[in-house]
């Protein structure tokens, strides 16, 4: 009796314990995130490390394509100032967000305008800072190049030829200057529609949905549609794909079988739907598209 009483309670006490939990063995390697997560996690904690690993991870994946977004279809476009840009080595500052302070812009524009109301600008350049955007535009003002002379440098390094439309005013004439868009923390996703209305107090973008509107409407109607509709085509040459598409993601030169040298411009990134335009020379001689 004393035997059974005594297995009882000792079954009782093993059933009060409180036993570390098992979790399943890893079929694959750890990472060194993983491992870390491991490591300073407990596990009611450890679901929601890895979940907030994830969510940065497609946080800073949609920040990545909202950039490529804005620098293919807002970089190279054509823009009418609204109010006076100031002559700035530095670039004009402002918060995104808040009226202008008109002391702020008078001052500045005691050094002098690089462009005034009507003047007819161009983006050429846009750099993404943790907490401000600075728009480049006329070259900016680290470096006053003449425009018709120069060359757009791709992902690749490969040289791109800019498109001037009909009736821009001519390179010699303009004069550089730079927008810093403040954002007071870190800059949020942004389309480019969004970066157009932030450059609103400055420039105007309507009725300049394109660098190359003007020279489009002297193409022939069939690359015209082509580009309206956003697609290229064969036929097509560089400035063309430029106008439809954009800058490439990324180009690649390669031989063909017959030793010519052939250029690839891809557009997109898998699994996504990828977009693969080749050119021969300065002529699209394939389009390819994978979803």
């Amino acid at each position: 009796m004393f035997r059974l009483t005594t297995l009882v309670a000792a079954l009782m006490l093993m059933a009060c314990l409180d036993f570390p939990r098992v979790y399943p063995l890893r079929s694959e390697p750890l990472t060194p995130l993983d491992a870390t997560i491991l490591a300073t996690s407990s596990p009611p904690d450890l679901f929601l490390t890895v979940g907030q690993s994830s969510s940065a991870k497609s946080k800073d994946k949609a920040r990545t394509e909202s950039e490529l977004a804005i620098i293919r279809y807002v970089d190279e476009e054509y823009a009418h100032v609204v109010q006076p840009l100031p002559l700035d080595k530095n670039g004009f500052r402002y918060t995104v967000g808040r009226p202008i302070d008109p002391k702020q812009l008078h001052m500045a524009l005691m050094r002098g305008s690089a462009a005034n109301p009507g003047d007819q600008v161009q983006i050429t350049n846009i750099e993404f800072r943790e907490k401000e955007i600075i728009v480049s535009i006329n070259g900016g003002t680290k470096k006053h190049l003449n425009l018709a002379q120069h060359l757009q440098i791709g992902v690749t390094g490969v040289p791109v030829s800019t498109v001037t439309p009909v009736g821009a005013p001519p390179p010699s004439t303009r004069v550089g200057a730079e927008l810093v868009l403040a954002f007071g923390k870190r800059v949020p996703i942004l389309t480019p529609d969004d970066l157009k209305h932030d450059l609103s107090p400055f420039l105007d973008f309507g009725g300049e949905h394109s660098a190359a509107i003007n020279w489009v409407d002297t193409l022939p109607p069939e690359f015209r549609e082509a580009i309206k509709d956003r697609t290229a085509i064969v036929g097509m040459n560089h400035d063309m794909v430029l106008a439809a598409l954009g800058r490439p993601d990324q180009k690649v030169r390669e031989y063909d079988d017959g030793g010519h040298e052939t250029e690839d411009w891809i557009y997109g990134r898998p699994p996504e739907k990828t977009v693969l335009v080749t050119f021969l020379g300065d002529k699209v001689i394939r389009v390819k598209s994978y979803d």
